[in-house]
């Protein structure tokens, strides 16, 4: 995989467009120092290039009263990868990460029901090779969730 190549400037857009996604290119372009071509011409490489994307990021109640839950994964080290993969493809599951620590993988997501979660665990996540246990917390009251940190939920496809 090739290095993407970010300079100074690329980082001061990324960084503006992280605290205001709403900011105007000439905005951006007056804060730095440029014109509003350099900064439209960056954002659409960087874009081009897959290193940002744009979307709306709701807060998590929206979705009614969702249980923010997260499972970790204890698994044969050798599989580590392959079940990152494997959890990924689970649409429930909106965020998977590798860890060193206490478990090998995190997985977290969004769910209405301690139903839905147990379901998910035992029809699903258990079943897959690799997996030797879940452990299941529950968040219960959110102090801070920066969203620029972690998305928990996934985009739904525009219908064209």
């Amino acid at each position: 995989m090739i290095a993407p190549r970010l300079d100074d400037l690329d980082r001061k857009i990324v960084a503006a467009l992280g605290l205001d996604a709403r900011v105007s290119n000439r905005q951006i372009a007056a804060d730095l120092g440029v014109t509003e071509g350099t900064i439209r011409t960056r954002l659409k490489r960087l874009q081009q290039e897959g290193l940002v994307q744009f979307t709306v990021v709701t807060d998590f109640r929206m979705a009614g009263s969702p249980n923010l839950v997260m499972m970790g994964i204890h698994a044969d080290p050798c599989r580590v990868s392959a079940l990152a993969e494997d959890l990924s493809a689970i649409e429930e599951i909106g965020c998977v990460i590798v860890l060193l620590g206490r478990y090998n993988l995190m997985a977290m997501g969004l769910f209405k029901s301690v139903e839905q979660v147990d379901d998910l665990i035992r029809a699903r996540i258990k079943t897959l090779p690799g997996v030797r246990d879940v452990e299941v917390s529950t968040a219960i009251h959110s102090f801070k969730y920066d969203v620029r940190m972690a998305r928990i939920t996934r985009p739904k496809p525009l219908d064209d």
